[in-house]
């Protein structure tokens, strides 16, 4: 197996979050490799040039302000307190990417969630991050519950 010096676990801090920061964990347990945590706060706001633009820049804050503590819950709860954890407001999909280069990230791990019907046509996160990551990708299914 691959010696994996810098994990970047990606989580969007819903329920199958923990589930992505514990293999990260387990994952960084076995190569002696350093976690990072990130969320990426998208938020389009519905008139990006109009009246509401400093709300929105407001609302993006406060968005990131609650994704920062709650970042820091999961760390708790996964067992991940020295991870380094990182918030991020832009689009996922680069900012995942870039995130990855900056770090100097060898091994990606984020969710996958099971597809079928029309949602198979529409490019998801994880296969955009699969085919533009600087290194290697471990997308962890997502148990039902």
């Amino acid at each position: 197996m691959r010696e994996y010096k810098k994990i970047l676990a990606c989580v969007d801090l819903t329920d199958g979050s923990e589930q992505i920061a514990e293999r990260a964990r387990d994952m960084a347990a076995r190569c002696g490799a350093a976690v990072t945590l990130l969320h990426v706060v998208e938020y389009v706001p519905v008139e990006p040039m109009g009246e509401a633009l400093l709300p929105a820049v407001q609302i993006e804050g406060e968005l990131v302000e609650r994704a920062t503590k709650r970042i820091a819950e999961l760390a708790t709860r996964a067992g991940l307190e020295a991870a380094q954890r990182v918030v991020r407001a832009g689009n996922i999909k680069s900012e995942v990417v870039r995130i990855a280069q900056e770090t100097g990230a060898d091994l990606i791990v984020l969710g996958s969630r099971e597809r079928h019907g029309v949602s198979i046509l529409f490019n998801q996160t994880e296969d955009t991050v699969l085919h533009a990551a600087p290194c290697d990708v471990l997308a962890v299914r997502w148990a039902r519950k």
